[in-house]
């Protein structure tokens, strides 16, 4: 393996590793994802720390390091070591990360509670800092042009799937939700055309069956829009876009609040692109929940005690 200039910047380390990705075996990606998503930490733990936090052994961090083309783990921590000394910005996840990295400097004198709200708010801001405005727009542009836009979350991304699902048909009525009811998964896939299109949204651990769907669907030609956590997320690779978020969390789960946050934002650019189709197609909806109420309204006058307890006692 030839060595890498040992003097790189963490920009550049990421471009390595991206580069490199898919030929690395799947423990090594895992190290590398962690490594990407939590520059902050990788500059401040010792390698042992490091693999812990991963869920990776200290010997994988080391033969990532020499896969990459660096003498060993010291060597490819050196570049962040450098970047955080110098107080520059981190490149993932940018702002975020240091807003976090000073919360998290005080978290030992810190309740728990506070921490968390600190964490959920970074994984809303994340939204804003990893993604341009340009990135966005281009996503709904690719929605707006769809001949079908199907909507795919399993476990913790299922109910981020069905919310961005409802949203989208108050605009649109091309949506299909995509799920595993009977094991016809696949079945509903194999169906999409090259003008369809399929909104992903996925987080670590990556569940199978969507990792499995976002890769039939780009055999089958459809576009993808992935929603995830990492540029190297494995529904990422498959992706026409992707727009990403983050997970933090002082929990033992992962947050889903940057996903939510994503959606919703990437449904509010759809809005804005959609024009006087999209706002017809709200306004028809609005009128059809008036009148169908599906909203509760407060009676007008309230009922008399007396009729209440008569209400109360029949049968």
């Amino acid at each position: 393996m030839q060595q890498v200039n040992q003097t790189l910047t963490p920009q550049a380390v990421g471009q390595l590793i991206g580069r490199t990705f898919e030929s690395l075996s799947p423990e090594l990606q895992r190290a590398a994802r962690w490594l990407l998503q939590h520059q902050a930490a990788l500059a401040l733990h010792s390698m042992r720390t490091s693999a812990r936090e991963a869920g990776v052994t200290p010997a994988t961090m080391t033969r990532l390091a020499q896969r990459l083309g660096f003498d060993g783990f010291e060597a490819l921590r050196e570049p962040f070591m450098r970047q955080l000394a110098s107080n520059a910005a981190l490149t993932v996840p940018r702002r975020a990360s240091r807003s976090r990295a000073a919360r998290e400097a005080a978290a030992s004198a810190a309740e728990a509670g506070s921490l968390h709200v600190a964490r959920q708010l970074d994984n809303v801001a994340s939204v804003r800092a990893l993604n341009t405005p340009r990135a966005l727009r281009e996503a709904a542009d690719t929605l707006l042009g769809a001949h079908s836009v199907c909507f795919l979350g399993m476990r913790a991304c299922h109910g981020v799937a069905v919310h961005m699902h409802y949203v989208h048909s108050l605009m649109a009525t091309n949506g299909l939700l995509l799920d595993d009811r009977g094991g016809t998964l696949a079945d509903q896939i194999t169906r999409l055309m090259p003008e369809d299109v399929v909104v992903a949204i996925s987080q670590a651990p990556y569940t199978r069956q969507t990792v499995e769907g976002v890769l039939l669907a780009h055999q089958q030609q459809a576009q993808v829009v992935a929603l995830t956590d990492s540029a190297l997320s494995p529904i990422a690779r498959a992706a026409r876009h992707v727009l990403l978020f983050e997970t933090e969390s002082n929990s033992y789960f992962r947050s889903t609040l940057g996903a939510t946050a994503l959606c919703e934002l990437l449904m509010a650019t759809l809005a804005a692109r959609g024009g006087a189709a999209a706002q017809q197609r709200l306004q028809q909806m609005k009128e059809h929940l008036r009148r169908s109420r599906a909203y509760w309204e407060r009676a007008a006058t309230p009922p008399a005690p007396a009729q209440l307890a008569a209400s109360e006692g029949s049968p």
